[in-house]
C-alpha cells in the first residue's frame, strides 16, 4: 500500500488539540498545494480566508453553534465560492457574468469548493496535522460574511479546522463505515443494496459504540433523522441573495 492510499485510509475527523502551533512554512505550503486543485473551466472560483488569530477562531466558533473543537484549532481556513473574481475577468472581455444566477453556478461553487477541502485536509494530514471540516460555517451566514470582509458574488461555503491532534484523539479508532457493495456499483446504482446497508451498518454502528463506551450516542439512523429532519441552516438561501445570487433559470 502506497503511503498516500495509507493516509487516506486511515482518515478521521479530529476534533481535539493539543495548543500548539501550525508552522508558517506548512500553513504556506498547505495553500500552495491545495490551489493546485482543478476548477470548472479553469475558473479559479474559489479563494481561501485564513486565520491564526485565537481571538477571530474563538469568533467563528461562537457564530458555529459555540463548538469548542474550532475555539482550540490553531488555524482557520473558510473556502468561499468567489465569482467576485470570475465576474471581474468576463468583465475585461465586454460581456456579462451570469452563472451566479443558476442552478448550475451553485453546483459548481460547492463541487469546487469540495474539492478545495479535500485537497487542504490531505495536504494537512499528510504532515501531521489534524483537521475536521466544518459546515457550520453556513450556520450565520451574515455574520462571517462580515467577519471576513466578503464582497458581493461571494459566499462561505464549508471550512475546516488544522491543529496538532492530541495523543488521544491520534489513537481513536476508525469509525465505520456502509458495506462497500451498498455504496459502490458497477454500470447501475442498486436501492436495494443501500437499504440494506443502513440496516446492517445501524446494527454495526451500535456494536461498535458498546465496544468502544460511545453506547451514550444516537445511532446512525438517529443521527441522520437529527439533522436532516429539518433544514438545520435556514439562513443560507437569503444571505446568497444579498451576496448577489438569485436564481433565474
Amino acid at each position: 500500500m502506497n503511503q498516500i492510499i495509507k493516509q487516506l485510509s486511515k482518515r478521521k475527523s479530529i476534533r481535539q488539540f493539543t495548543g500548539e502551533s501550525v508552522s508558517t512554512e506548512d500553513l504556506e505550503l498547505i495553500i500552495k498545494t491545495a490551489q493546485r486543485c482543478p476548477t470548472s473551466v479553469n475558473g479559479q472560483q474559489i479563494s481561501l480566508v485564513y486565520t491564526k488569530d485565537k481571538k477571530t477562531i474563538k469568533e467563528i466558533a461562537k457564530l458555529c453553534g459555540g463548538q469548542e473543537q474550532i475555539a482550540t484549532a490553531d488555524v482557520f481556513i473558510t473556502v468561499v465560492v468567489d465569482f467576485n473574481r470570475t465576474s471581474f475577468a468576463v468583465e475585461q472581455t465586454g460581456e456579462k457574468h451570469l452563472i451566479h444566477n443558476s442552478a448550475e453556478g451553485i453546483l459548481v461553487g460547492a463541487v469546487d469548493a469540495g474539492i478545495m477541502l479535500n485537497a487542504i485536509q490531505v495536504s494537512a494530514e499528510s504532515l501531521g496535522y489534524g483537521t475536521t471540516a466544518i459546515g457550520a460555517i453556513r450556520n450565520e451566514p451574515e455574520a462571517i460574511i462580515k467577519l471576513l470582509g466578503l464582497p458581493s458574488k461571494t459566499f462561505p461555503i464549508v471550512a475546516t479546522t488544522i491543529g496538532i491532534p492530541t495523543k488521544e484523539s491520534n489513537e481513536s479508532p476508525l469509525k465505520p463505515r456502509v458495506p462497500i457493495d451498498s455504496f459502490s456499483f458497477e454500470d447501475k446504482y442498486n436501492d436495494k443494496k443501500v437499504k440494506d446497508g443502513v440496516l446492517l451498518y445501524e446494527k454495526q454502528m451500535k456494536e461498535f459504540r458498546v465496544d468502544h463506551n460511545m453506547d451514550y450516542l444516537q445511532s446512525y439512523c438517529e443521527q441522520t433523522a437529527y439533522f436532516y429532519k429539518n433544514v438545520y441552516f435556514r439562513k443560507v438561501e437569503e444571505n446568497y441573495k444579498k451576496q448577489g445570487f438569485t436564481f433565474t433559470d
